[in-house]
């Protein structure tokens, strides 16, 4: 059964950082996309980072040079390193499966105010 541990989020400043880390279990991680996505109050949940089994990185528009995602694969984590953040990055975060695996995390919540 796969699970799926989000962790590292908070609240932060506009402008500030923030590191998330995702574990998981149940699958065989060095073969799978993986990617982080978000979901807003009243939003559809969105993918923003994904990264193939090969290293390859995509992103949305909206995080394009702000975030890096990247994988350990001995450690079977995926961690999305997030610079600049805006408010409008305020959601909760989840990792997964791009396309996504039949169960999800609890997510972390990301918070950017002052």
């Amino acid at each position: 059964q796969v699970q799926l541990v989000e962790s590292g989020g908070g609240l932060v400043q506009p402008g500030g950082s923030l590191k998330l880390s995702c574990a998981a279990s149940g699958i065989i991680f060095r073969t799978r996309t993986m990617g982080w996505y978000r979901q807003a109050p009243g939003k559809q949940r969105e993918l923003v980072a994904r990264i193939t089994s090969d290293f390859i990185t995509n992103y949305s528009e909206s995080v394009k040079g702000r975030f890096t995602i990247y994988r350990d694969n001995a450690g079977d984590t995926v961690t999305l390193q997030m610079n600049s953040l805006r408010p409008d990055d305020t959601a909760v975060y989840f990792c997964n499966g791009d396309p996504p695996f039949g169960s999800w995390g609890q997510g972390t919540r990301v918070t950017v105010s002052s």
